[in-house]
């Protein structure tokens, strides 16, 4: 479940940026947001129970680093292959992993992530194929990355389960559907493009949302994390298959490099409880 909703994510991710000579990067976030807002809020509708002042001061800021998140994300996009920015994007919770560790195992992970970026950017060889605006962006969707998981964890420990991603959603749409409207007008006059935007949220929101909630109630935080591993590679492998992005070798190994680390941590965690919410959107 939780592989196939990794696969779904990025399926979206692929279709979004087809969309892209359409709506640009801001219209095609604007409407995977609001929709996936208007269908989570349909299967679940949290309007039925009362939200506390509690939720509501933790709902707030999960709900903006949700939606800056996939901003920012979706800017990176317009600007690198799907592989290289889900790669850096990933840093966001890798460093969020070996924020205060003090185990040997994590400064060799952390090096392995600091080699792949190296691979991945190749500085000496390609610094010219490498957008630096778009390396910027997939930065800062990583820290909000790390950013949506602490303030995720602290939703969970209020009100755990879908309500709590609908209501996330909400908060998203709300910030930032008005930003990008002016974008988003072409598929008010196309089914066509409103219906693969549609697949979009499914594929990018409803979809992983829901297999990966379903997958947490049977893995270990453990093996939870090794399995989002393999979040950078398939992101390689749905770029080259569904938009063509060929790769340099080294940029390969620089992904592989930083999936083994994220794999690495995760195999050397202490940790072995039930999956915490840790998952991307």
């Amino acid at each position: 479940m939780l592989v196939g909703g990794i696969a779904s994510f990025q399926l979206g991710a692929s279709i979004a940026k087809s969309l892209f000579p359409v709506f640009g990067a801001t219209g095609m976030v604007g409407l995977r947001i609001g929709l996936s807002c208007l269908l989570l809020l349909v299967l679940w509708r949290p309007w039925r129970e009362p939200v506390s002042r509690r939720l509501l001061t933790a709902i707030v800021p999960y709900g903006l680093s949700l939606g800056l998140m996939n901003l920012l994300f979706y800017l990176s996009l317009a600007r690198l292959p799907l592989g290289a920015a889900v790669a850096i994007e990933f840093t966001g919770p890798l460093a969020l992993a070996f924020l205060g560790s003090r185990r040997l195992t994590d400064l060799v992970w952390a090096a392995l992530v600091v080699a792949g970026l190296l691979l991945l950017l190749d500085p000496r060889r390609a610094l010219h194929a490498v957008d630096p605006l778009g390396v910027l962006f997939a930065f800062g969707a990583g820290v909000f990355w790390a950013l949506y998981i602490v303030f995720g964890q602290r939703v969970s420990r209020i009100s755990s389960g879908p309500r709590s991603t609908a209501l996330g959603l909400l908060v998203a749409a709300v910030a930032i559907v008005p930003l990008c409207l002016p974008a988003m007008t072409p598929a008010l006059h196309d089914p066509g493009h409103l219906a693969q935007a549609a697949a979009v949220a499914v594929l990018s929101s409803a979809l992983p949302y829901s297999l990966e909630m379903a997958a947490m109630r049977h893995l270990t935080t453990r093996s939870f994390g090794i399995l989002m591993s393999l979040d950078p590679a398939l992101a390689a492998l749905a770029g080259l298959a569904l938009l063509h992005e060929h790769l340099a070798a080294l940029r390969w190994l620089g992904i592989l490099c930083i999936v083994a680390a994220s794999a690495g941590s995760a195999l050397s965690s202490r940790k072995d409880e039930p999956a915490a919410l840790i998952t991307d959107a």
